[in-house]
């Protein structure tokens, strides 16, 4: 997506949707500068070089909390000066910046620098001006469409003083600049780091000012509506921030080692991670023994950092060498580097000799009518808030983040789990069937459960999510 931001100024994001998130480049037909990198960089070398131009500057509007950045490996790469809050504590060389400074980036274009806490305490957002004129605002996790971004990823003792800085620092921007200033940020398209998903994919100051409630509503109210609706995130943000302090270099994204049906045989057995990376339903009719269900054609990276413990060793199944590369590239971006091995082709070539297990998949009306023929555990993989707004009577409820350490919970019998549109049922299926449970994995939108004629408790329906 691109958009003229004045004055022969062109900005263009750079979309990682698998965490939600973007990053931006801008340019004036000859010199770019680049806000929030990710960690594979070859996508903005690629950008910048279609587009004729190079890369000056790099902007970071804050230690990120959800991925690895590549704002080091960029400059590196380009000899940009790297632009990074004067106040981050971080073990590598940068311009340091703070607010109100202007940086000149070309004879066409300047970037001047906004304190914008609330997100983190060191958050800043970049304002773009061309000839005279605020043409575009960087706004990486503090406004955001419709939304801002979390304040409780430093601690939740933190959070309502963040939230308040968040408020401030959305008015601050919303007073100070022009209602036509286009409104980029980093957050905001399904990552967890914004503290509710956004809508839209295009903004300016006057649009937030008119519908975001961080501008609509008394911050009283804003703070206690915002903190009431957090609920949990990855877990492996908890490695983000250190990294990105410390400076990552640039990715390896050359082919792992290939792995033979003994090997494989062999990893499982040791209490590694082989993932399977195709498609659900493709998994559930068969598959290797012990093997773990996170098909790439979802939020495959998100919930595969936030399940698997930091550092265990994890080797990766595909139907095609590009689609080990593509789950190599989405993990290396939260610092997932090296798979210890990899397997192409499927799963009768990656189980040998042995077995193939699988299992059924249904839907809610399924479920409804095995209910009248024999007892079966109903177990929902959803997050908290989901259950609290709608649950089916009677159903067990174990989020699936937590589900790898509360397998023993799971009471016995035939097991029916389901979350709110399949995906993470899929994973949660693939956990109960690699530790010898009888699972049926319900792939169906959670919404259908009460027109199947399944009680439903609790307060609201709820949209549709992963």
């Amino acid at each position: 997506m691109s958009s003229t931001a004045g004055s022969g100024v062109e900005v263009i994001a750079i979309d990682t949707p698998a965490l939600g998130d973007r990053s931006y480049l801008a340019h004036d037909g000859e010199a770019a500068l680049v806000v929030d990198p990710q960690r594979d960089i070859d996508r903005v070398l690629a950008l910048a070089a279609a587009r004729g131009v190079r890369i000056t500057h790099v902007f970071e509007t804050h230690i990120h909390n959800d991925y690895v950045t590549g704002g080091l490996a960029l400059t590196l790469a380009t000899g940009a000066a790297y632009h990074v809050n004067a106040a981050d504590p971080v073990a590598y060389d940068r311009v340091p910046v703070s607010d109100g400074q202007v940086i000149e980036v070309s004879p066409v274009m300047r970037a001047r620098v906004l304190a914008t806490p609330g997100h983190t305490f060191t958050h800043l957002s970049y304002a773009l001006e061309a000839a005279g004129h605020v043409h575009a605002v960087f706004t990486g996790g503090s406004l955001l469409y419709g939304s801002t971004g979390r304040p409780d990823l430093l601690g939740a003792a933190h959070a309502d003083e963040l939230a308040r800085a968040q408020y401030a620092s959305a008015h601050r921007m919303a007073a100070g600049l022009p209602a036509d200033t286009d409104v980029y940020p980093t957050h905001g398209f399904g990552s967890f780091c914004s503290a509710t998903q956004s809508a839209g994919n295009a903004s300016t100051i006057g649009r937030e000012q008119r519908a975001n409630p961080v501008l609509t509503l008394d911050e009283e109210r804003y703070v206690r509506e915002l903190l009431a609706g957090l609920d949990a995130y990855p877990a492996y943000y908890a490695h983000m921030g250190p990294a990105n302090a410390a400076g990552p270099a640039g990715p390896d994204l050359s082919p792992p080692h290939s792995a033979d049906a003994a090997e494989l045989r062999q990893r499982i057995e040791a209490g590694e991670w082989v993932v399977d990376l195709r498609a659900r339903r493709a998994f559930a009719a068969g598959h290797l023994a012990g093997t773990l269900s996170f098909d790439l054609d979802g939020s495959f990276v998100t919930y595969l950092g936030w399940l698997i413990p930091w550092g265990t060793s994890l080797t990766l199944l595909g139907q095609t060498p590009e689609q080990v590369a593509e789950a190599q590239r989405e993990l290396v971006r939260i610092g997932i580097d090296r798979p210890a091995a990899a397997a192409t082709g499927g799963p009768a070539q990656w189980a040998g000799r042995q077995p193939l297990r699988s299992y059924p998949v249904a839907d809610f009306a399924d479920l409804k009518a095995v209910r009248h023929h024999r007892p079966v555990i109903i177990l929902d993989v959803r997050r908290q808030q989901e259950w609290d707004a709608s649950h089916i009577r009677g159903a067990v409820h174990v989020p699936l983040h937590q589900l790898p350490g509360r397998l023993a919970e799971v009471p016995a019998g035939e097991v029916w789990v389901h979350c709110e549109a399949g995906y993470r049922a899929s994973i949660a299926a693939s956990f109960l069937d690699a530790a010898g449970r009888t699972v049926v994995a319900v792939d169906d939108e959670f919404d259908r459960a009460a027109r199947a004629g399944l009680p439903v408790d609790g307060l609201l329906p709820q949209s549709a999510a992963n």
